[in-house]
């Protein structure tokens, strides 16, 4: 059975801390956490859980703050996790059992993480994140903010999930400050450049982040799933700078970087949804539903909820109101209480009702 390093940066985190640690402790043979610059009980409550806690001076730097963690981990492999991240019951099982199964020759296992939910807490946005890392391997943190670790070696991916369960505002305009000091002292990387043009669209800047979407698409050198999302952030940008013309051409760019995800379907379908081409529309919704997973954003939706629905919709206005039909209904076995089913529900009830009344 392999050990396990429990690695965490951390800054004023008495609020979630404890949930966090408590989650997740049963894994872990050791905890280290980096604190950079807590004035609350952070570091009374690591030490409590029999964590090695550890000062870092914070210097707008992510990665530096990850790597001084996972070299002070001593176990065979790192798993890390934010303060407001925590492992469901279910999740903590599957890792065990991971943690009791995985060759010690895996370099990386890649693992779900769910970062926004439904009412019934069902997740609807998920990544595939670098998880649990083999140590004394020359894996290295990389980038000021949104850092990664790039995937190497023997890869495997795990159904074990961990959960953002984020609970205040946070700073947000942290991020962004991080990037603009950046890209004032040198040139971004392309996965900088990304996350930049993403910073300024959460800050209502988007004929900025359409420009800098635009140059990273161009100049190429990202991850391909960065640049099938960028594709889509880009078309995002165009409508809301009411640019339609340019929506449809910057998804197609999506196509150039691999396999069309479930998302950038859902997207291609939308486009010719509103351009009222029900067939085209119809082929990337169904689409949609035959893609595999992949290590982009994931909108589990995207698989199957919503092209059910957008089909329901194609189909009823090439007169196909059966079909139409048909689809609203897997849509409803799917979520049984949405709003959208349920009015789509009675729509076609009246249509079955006037057919009837005119037999």
């Amino acid at each position: 059975m392999i050990t396990i390093s429990l690695c965490m940066i951390v800054k004023n985190e008495e609020a979630v801390l404890e949930r966090c640690l408590q989650s997740a402790a049963p894994l872990a043979d050791e905890i280290i956490v980096v604190d950079t610059g807590s004035t609350d009980d952070t570091v009374e409550i690591a030490r409590r859980f029999g964590a090695q806690v550890l000062s870092f001076p914070w210097r707008d730097d992510f990665s530096a703050a990850r790597n001084v963690s996972f070299d002070a981990a001593s176990m065979d492999y790192c798993l890390w996790l934010d303060a407001d991240d925590i492992l469901l019951p279910d999740d903590l099982a599957k890792l065990l059992v991971l943690k009791e199964t995985l060759s010690p020759d895996t370099d990386m296992v890649m693992l779900p993480y769910h970062t926004a939910f439904d009412a019934d807490g069902t997740p609807t946005f998920t990544c595939y994140r670098e998880r649990l890392i083999r140590n004394h391997a020359g894996f290295h943190w990389e980038g000021a903010v949104h850092e990664a670790i790039a995937p190497r070696g023997v890869v495997q991916y795990g159904d074990g999930a961990v959960t953002h369960r984020k609970t205040g505002p946070g700073d947000p305009d942290r991020n962004l400050r991080i990037l603009e000091g950046l890209r004032a002292r040198r040139p971004l990387t392309p996965r900088e450049q990304f996350y930049y043009a993403r910073e300024l669209t959460y800050h209502g800047k988007d004929q900025e982040a359409a420009s800098q979407f635009a140059d990273f698409l161009r100049t190429g050198g990202g991850w391909a799933p960065d640049s099938i999302q960028a594709a889509m952030d880009l078309a995002d940008c165009y409508r809301r700078l009411e640019r339609p013309e340019q929506v449809l051409p910057s998804l197609v760019l999506g196509l150039c970087f691999g396999a069309p995800t479930p998302e950038l379907c859902c997207a291609l379908g939308q486009r010719y949804l509103e351009l009222e081409q029900w067939e085209a529309a119809i082929y990337w919704y169904e689409q949609a539903m035959t893609r595999p997973e992949h290590l982009g954003f994931t909108l589990p939706d995207c698989r199957d909820y919503i092209p059910l629905l957008q089909l329901c919709v194609c189909h009823d206005r090439l007169g196909n109101w059966r079909k139409a039909a048909a689809y609203n209904e897997a849509a409803c076995r799917l979520r049984p209480h949405s709003p959208a089913c349920a009015y789509n529900r009675a729509y076609f009830d009246r249509i079955a009702q006037q057919n009837a009344d005119r037999a």
